[in-house]
């Protein structure tokens, strides 16, 4: 290690108090964080690309530093779900220190991992207080029945008003009003639930009519129009 003359030359004088690092919740443990492998947890982030087009939501299930298992989810973007399945492939095995320095394809993921590692490293996961932390496969359960992602797709004209296109629950395929033309419910189809029916051998007619469901006053609708031709 190289000094300049004008260290060399000072005197030395002895350091006073030194705590160390002050320690973060890991899994029901406080830690004092100094390496790589002392980081464990599961948690989330999210990333948006420069353009602001798209969007990821990284969550990662980190154990002793090294990453066991990763969920990504992108919208907004077809290119993007391509970079989801390469950083898919890319990330379990990593350490987190790896991972935030390797290219994930998509300016959404690698912003979605600085956020995330920014969250971590300052023990702020999802499971900082449980012991033992989450167990693998925890990630999926974030997606629900159907290993689906929670995505809702809204879209309104000030001419034409409000037009719901997906919510969690499903693919809407219709908009209940009432006799003042106001949303009062809605009707939709489960993709992964009619897909799981087919798995099973139900025809793709009994399977669609099995994944139907509705939410509100749709009962009580002078009308029912479908959000992408009425």
């Amino acid at each position: 290690m190289n000094y300049t003359h004008e260290v060399e030359t000072m005197c030395s004088v002895k350091q006073g108090v030194a705590h160390g690092c002050a320690p973060i919740p890991e899994e029901a443990k406080w830690v004092k964080a100094k390496d790589v492998k002392d980081i464990s947890g599961f948690t989330h982030g999210i990333g948006w690309c420069a353009p602001q087009q798209g969007t990821c939501k990284l969550s990662l299930n980190i154990k002793e530093g090294v990453i066991q298992e990763a969920l990504v989810e992108t919208i907004g973007c077809s290119g993007m779900t391509h970079s989801a399945a390469m950083a898919a492939e890319i990330l379990p095995g990593r350490t987190i220190l790896e991972a935030l320095n390797t290219d994930l394809v998509c300016d959404a993921i690698n912003t979605a991992m600085r956020e995330l590692f920014l969250q971590i490293v300052y023990g702020r996961s999802q499971s900082a207080f449980s012991e033992d932390g989450l167990a693998i496969g925890a990630g999926l359960e974030d997606l629900g029945k159907g290993l689906r992602s929670q995505v809702g797709t809204m879209y309104g004209t000030l001419k034409k008003g409000p037009r719901y296109l997906e919510m969690t629950d499903g693919y809407v395929t219709g908009i209940a009003l009432d006799a003042d033309d106001e949303i009062i419910g809605y009707k939709f189809i489960n993709f992964g639930k009619m897909m799981d029916f087919i798995k099973k051998g139900d025809d793709v007619q009994t399977a669609y009519e099995k994944a139907q469901g509705q939410y509100g006053r749709v009962a009580d609708a002078v009308k029912i129009i479908d959000p992408r031709k009425e």
